[in-house]
């Protein structure tokens, strides 16, 4: 559904300064690897990495195409993104890199409280007419791509809540603005490495908002694709919830990223699903078609 990939906007020095005060918690994180499959074949492989202290996160992704996918088209990307959440994220920095063979393209933002304040795409944007225009009430209380992955629990704060499935995603990634739109579906039981139990099976909606080219066949096509979902775990010592599955109908199969393996670290004696894994905050990179 979207492309991700890299950089460090802020974070890493000063959630290591915090970790290390007189006292304070240390902070939750988890790692996710992930298969990237399409119409059932093989084609990639992805990584979250994520940071959790009281209420600020930082969240890497990654990705690189493999196979014979990857010898042609060399497909790489990675994206960071930091902030702070409550009942819903709210990005403070973002940066994605992606690079095939023949182009690669940079975008970094900047924002404050999810409004976006700055951005910078290299090389910069071609500009065709029948794009729907952004406008400045397009950049407000948006999420970027990788923020948009965090699900903060809401009501009671209950993990399986099902209604930590009902929200609208407000997604901007510099060019873009969409919506995704989430609604429960079910819960179900889940095992894989490191992680055993329940999760959230939520159904997704995809809506254009502006940046896009409304006649172009990609964009009518996901506007109608009702094959999309996502699995939502819980992350375990926190009131966050992360994508164990995606899978979105395409024009050429369904491609699903699922989790080969979960795991996490800090957050002593907190109780949860997940096993500890004595997992850290690693640099990763996420790209999709």
């Amino acid at each position: 559904m979207c492309a991700l990939a890299v950089a460090t906007l802020t974070g890493p020095a000063e959630a290591r300064a915090r970790a290390k005060r007189p006292g304070a918690a240390a902070a939750a994180t988890v790692a996710v690897d992930y298969s990237i499959n399409l119409a059932g074949l093989p084609i990639g492989t992805a990584r979250l990495a994520g940071s959790f202290e009281r209420d600020r996160y930082l969240m890497d992704v990654s990705a690189v195409l493999t196979g014979l996918v990857g010898a042609i088209t060399g497909g790489k990307g990675s994206a960071r993104a930091s902030g702070t959440f409550a009942a819903a994220p709210q990005p403070g920095a973002f940066s994605i890199a992606t690079h095939t063979a023949s182009s690669g393209i940079a975008v970094r933002m900047a924002l404050a409280h999810g409004n976006v304040v700055q951005t910078e795409i290299t090389p910069p944007l071609v500009d065709m007419q029948d794009r729907v225009p952004v406008t400045p009430a397009n950049k407000r209380g948006i999420l970027d791509p990788v923020s948009a992955l965090l699900m903060p629990t809401q009501g009671r704060g209950e993990p399986l809540d099902p209604e930590n499935c009902n929200r609208t995603l407000p997604v901007f990634d510099g060019a873009t603005r969409f919506n995704v739109v989430l609604s429960y579906a079910e819960t179900r039981p889940v095992q894989k490495p490191g992680y055993a139990g329940p999760v959230l099976v939520c159904t997704a909606r995809y809506q254009a908002v502006a940046g896009h080219r409304p006649d172009r066949p990609g964009v009518k096509f996901m506007e109608e694709n009702r094959e999309m979902s996502v699995w939502l775990a819980p992350v375990e010592g926190t009131r966050v919830l992360l994508p164990l599955r995606i899978s979105v109908l395409t024009t050429i199969g369904t491609n699903i990223i699922e989790a080969t393996r979960w795991s996490q670290g800090g957050s002593a004696g907190t109780t949860g699903t997940a096993e500890a894994g004595g997992a850290s905050v690693v640099q990763a990179n996420l790209s999709g078609e």
